[in-house]
């Protein structure tokens, strides 16, 4: 399979770089599953950019510094939001059906979110990510030079020095010079054989890790694929113990991963204390932890829930908007409406239930904003990636936003670049491999993983629950990579292996930070030291 361009990812990243390069080249996009499953399809708020005159660059990237905690990278911050604007300007020319503002200045509504000083976030209702995904897709699906390959699973990226000069898979030297990425393999879902993808160009779109706990507001398809396969070819990671878990995902038995926008808190909502608290019931508690009050960044939101929780012997708490008027809240909020009416919850009568569960990976694969890892050829993007915009704390909306810049970016870096030629790739070896005579394995592996980490490595850390999880960890990966050398793959076998190595990275990153800073809050590092550093590990040797 011979492509310009391999795209691993659907999400609003990898659509991007696709759309902008396949004028020039031909592109494969390599879906888990169908096109719409991904990440940014459930984006509810919206997409930050400074679109009116009231508000500024300078304050935009104030208000990311600040959410950052001071980790943010000052200079790839100022870069995506000062290229906002064109790339907003880019998904209204594309059709996306962005709510409407006759009185705003473009004519479209923003609304503000937690940590922003100034209503920046254009929106389409309460359901932004599926409408810019829709309008993407039926761009995507209709362009000649775009194929699609939709439950597809990427295995590993293929580099150079995994290859000997004659294109034999094995232990042999490597090819003379730096290591390049030249494709990747691919598992085809419906018939089980393994692809071999050649690219000059591989870009790694595949989103966070969020199914690396057990609960979380991301799709069953964020399972950290890019950077465990970014890290097992060889690049640098940064920043993996910054998981972000937001405030408000809706707790209710058969509402799963459902999310209650922070647009409702950006519109009025209030999080109070349910029937349960006793006589401090209907109280609001969050102006005891923030003066921001329920606009403070979601860090702060998602511990004041979680001290309140474990204080009181909680399961939830409240978040009321129902002093709003039925109008005002039904057109703001359909999408947020129609999903709790149908769960017995009138939102515009009653507060809805709420926890905190995990939402956005803030670390990933080093890159620089061209999306360049340490591997020639092998480029990430979107919430894979680390480009140092979201430092210690994600603001509100700003994930979307680097999807499209950065994505852009990328894509005119490829387009740009001389052809370099490619080695032939070995196929795919199954000669020594049988299937799997226990699938059962995988599926407690799966649940031990997902358990120990919400419960060791969750919003409040200390060094005895993480050097745990690190054993537990350990014992894990020897138990999938001898299941992996002796079995068939399969999707969930190799989810499995890429959860496990990105929860290796998380406890690695939090072990060796001896503070608290954003998400990262240990008792036993309490303090934030004076000066901000970004943690990078390295790969050994190979």
């Amino acid at each position: 399979m011979k492509f310009d361009v391999v795209i691993v990812g659907s999400g609003l990243a990898g659509l991007s770089v696709a759309l902008h390069l396949a004028q020039t080249r031909k592109v494969a996009i390599i879906s888990k599953r169908e096109l719409l499953e991904g990440a940014s399809n459930w984006a509810q708020g919206g997409i930050a950019a400074v679109l009116d005159s009231g508000d500024s660059h300078d304050q935009h990237i104030a208000d990311t510094l600040v959410a950052g905690a001071g980790l943010c990278d000052e200079g790839a911050t100022r870069y995506i939001v000062e290229h906002g604007r064109e790339a907003i300007e880019w998904l209204i020319d594309q059709g996306v059906p962005f709510t409407r503002d006759e009185s705003a200045e473009m004519g479209f509504h923003l609304t503000r979110e937690g940590g922003h000083s100034q209503r920046r976030i254009i929106h389409a209702a309460d359901a932004t990510g599926h409408a810019v995904q829709v309008t993407l897709e039926q761009k995507v699906r209709n362009h000649p030079n775009i194929a699609l390959f939709e439950h597809h699973s990427a295995i590993d990226v293929i580099t150079s020095d995994k290859l000997t000069p004659t294109g034999v898979h094995g232990g042999a030297p490597a090819l003379a010079g730096q290591p390049r990425c030249h494709g990747v393999y691919v598992q085809d879902g419906a018939t089980g054989k393994v692809l071999t993808f050649e690219a000059e160009h591989t870009v790694l779109a595949t989103g966070g890790a969020g199914k690396v706990y057990l609960y979380t507001t991301n799709p069953d398809t964020a399972t950290g694929d890019g950077i465990a396969m970014a890290w097992r070819a060889g690049c640098r990671v940064s920043n993996m113990e910054f998981i972000q878990f937001h405030p408000t995902c809706l707790y209710h038995p058969y509402a799963k991963s459902f999310l209650i926008s922070e647009a409702v808190r950006g519109e009025g909502g209030l999080l109070k204390l349910p029937p349960e608290a006793g006589a401090t019931a209907g109280t609001r508690f969050m102006p005891a932890h923030d003066e921001r009050g329920e606009l403070a960044p979601r860090d702060v939101v998602a511990r004041a829930i979680d001290f309140e929780m474990k204080k009181r012997g909680l399961d939830y708490v409240h978040l009321d908007i129902s002093h709003q008027s039925p109008e005002f809240i039904q057109e703001h909020f359909p999408t947020i409406y129609a999903r709790c009416l149908e769960l017995g919850i009138d939102i515009t009568k009653e507060p809805i239930p709420v926890v905190p569960a995990v939402h956005f990976t803030c670390g990933g694969v080093v890159t620089d904003l061209a999306g360049r890892t340490d591997i020639a050829g092998l480029y990430a993007v979107g919430e894979t990636a680390c480009t140092g915009l979201h430092g210690a704390n994600r603001l509100a909306s700003n994930s979307l936003l680097e999807c499209l810049v950065v994505g852009r970016a990328c894509a005119q870096y490829i387009a740009a670049a001389p052809s370099v030629g490619q080695p032939q790739l070995p196929s795919w070896d199954e000669s020594r491999v049988t299937n799997a005579d226990e699938e059962v394995v995988i599926a407690h592996n799966w649940d031990e993983l997902r358990r120990f980490m919400w419960n060791y490595v969750g919003i409040v850390r200390t060094n005895k629950r993480l050097e745990r999880a690190e054993h537990r960890i350990k014992l894990l990966k020897e138990e999938i990579g001898e299941y992996y050398r002796n079995f068939r793959v399969t999707n969930d076998l190799l989810e499995l292996r890429n959860l496990v190595e990105v929860a290796h990275l998380i406890v690695r990153s939090a072990l060796s930070r001896h503070e608290s800073r954003g998400l990262h809050y240990s008792r036993d590092y309490p303090d934030t030291l004076p000066k901000a550093l970004p943690s990078v590990l390295a790969p050994g040797p190979r």
